[in-house]
Formats: structure tokens, sequence, C-alpha cells
């Protein structure tokens, strides 16, 4: 598909895509919370839904639009003199916090109408926010893959509690580790963390060779307020550990001193239950 494209665009943004080999993990969440956090530093923040087939942004946020990344790629492909993306972002306001959002199609049909390079280049024009945050489906797809490589960072999420997911998440580590993307560039995200599960994060940790960037703790009945108000954590829940856990996690990212993460148990005693059913 021949388009005048925009990859001579200089990147000045940090792109951090939210990443996971599992569905339903809470990748969205986490997705929205870092772009509320950034924002609420202060920083220019677009939230790309690219989980193209089944993108959830705008219904959690209780937003609705007529504007998709696919309209935006028709429209790029049909007028490539003109487009810019910024006629195609919504924006989520509340309590003086601004971000952007570029939402998923709303039809299924146009998820399969996605021309990569298409879909690459307007992330690309998103370059004039200080940060990007993409929400990827749950596959290594030739689309997400172009995104992971111009990801700044690749927050790769996961649901340790049992051995079948850690099966799981260790495969997609592997496979990442496999496309030869720099372990800095990887950050290993453990979701739910402190919820009751038969495998201690230590011995997790020890399988994979690399110590979890952060853990964010189980919280349902935060989360389901968000979903319900249609807000980030931090108005919907405020003082709850997960929203500080959330304030931590940007903290990091912006190199700032945060408070200490919150505190989960990482007692052994499965290492060796793991490692048979790995083969090891």
């Amino acid at each position: 598909m021949a388009v005048a494209t925009q990859n001579s665009i200089e990147r000045s943004s940090i792109v951090i895509s939210v990443f996971s080999t599992t569905p339903g993990i809470g990748k969205t969440i986490v997705a929205i919370n870092l772009a509320a956090g950034f924002a609420r530093e202060g920083y220019k923040v677009c939230l790309a839904d690219l989980d193209l087939q089944f993108g959830d942004v705008l219904n959690y946020l209780k937003l609705t639009s007529a504007n998709t990344v696919a309209g935006a790629q028709r429209a790029m492909l049909d007028h490539p003199d003109t487009f810019h993306i910024r006629d195609f972002l919504v924006y989520y306001s509340y309590g003086g916090l601004n971000f952007a959002i570029l939402p998923a199609p709303n039809q299924i049909y146009d998820a399969y109408q996605t021309d990569i390079q298409l879909v690459t280049d307007i992330i690309n024009q998103l370059n004039y926010f200080d940060y990007v945050i993409i929400d990827l489906n749950s596959m290594f797809s030739a689309l997400n893959l172009a995104i992971l490589d111009l990801s700044t960072v690749i927050n790769y999420v996961g649901v340790i509690d049992f051995l079948p997911a850690l099966k799981n998440y260790k495969i997609g580590y592997d496979t990442l580790l496999r496309f030869e993307y720099e372990e800095s560039k990887i950050r290993l995200v453990e979701n739910r963390s402190d919820s009751q599960k038969l495998i201690e994060s230590r011995d997790v940790e020890r399988l994979l060779g690399e110590p979890f960037y952060h853990r964010l703790p189980n919280d349902y009945p935060s989360v389901n307020k968000s979903i319900n108000t249609g807000m980030p954590l931090m108005f919907a829940a405020p003082d709850s550990r997960l929203t500080e856990s959330f304030n931590n996690l940007v903290s990091r990212y912006i190199n700032r001193p945060a408070n200490s993460d919150v505190n989960v148990g990482t007692g052994g005693g499965l290492l060796s239950k793991v490692g048979k059913f790995f083969g090891f």
C-alpha cells in the first residue's frame, strides 16, 4: 500500500508499551493509570489503544467517540499532505487532569484492515507528547512487534498466580529476549502481586533471571470503583495501596524519589516444583 510516510519525524516522546502474553490481567488498567500519573506530573500525555479488536480504554473511562485509529489510518492514506493525528484524538479531563487518547476501532472489521506501516507512522506523529502510553493486545503480532521496536520501554505485565501462568509469562519474556530487545528496555511488572498464590515472587525472579521492576498489589474493590466511575484510581480510590503503588511506578519512570514499594511476600520453598514444571 503506497503512501507518503512520516518516518522522517524525529520522535522526542518517551513511548511506554504496556504488553502481556495473557489477556485479562489488568493491562488496560495499568495503561490508563500510567497515563493519568504522568499527566498529573505535568507532562503532555497520549494513551494509544492498539488492542485493535477489543480495546476498552474509552469504555473504562466512560467516553465515546467516532474518532479511532482506523479513521486516522484512512485519513493518512487518503490525504497524506493534510493529515494530522491531533484531529483524531479524544481527551480525558477531570479534576484539572488532562490527557489525550487515540481510541481503538469501534468495529472489529476495522481491526483486520490495519496497515502496520501506517499505524507506526501515526504513532510517530504523536512525537509532540512527552509520554505516549500504548495499550497492546496479548499477541506477538506483526503490529505489536513493530510497536515494541519503537518503544522506549516495554512494560511487561503478568499475574503469576499458578504454574501455567508462570510458564506463559516466562515464554513471553524469553521471546522478547530472542527478538533481541535489551533487558534494560523490558520492565517486568507483577500485577496482583499479593493475592493468594502457590508461587512466591522470589522463585519467579530466580526462574526468570531478572527481578521484577515493580509489583502492583491486588485491590479488586478499588479497581471496580475505578471502572464503575470511569475515573483513574487517583480519583476513584485516592487512598488505596494500589493508587500509591501506581504513584511509585510513575515516580520511578520519571526518576523521582518515591515511597517504598508495597511490601509483598518473597518467601521460598517452591523453586524445585517450578523447576520440574519447566523441565529443569
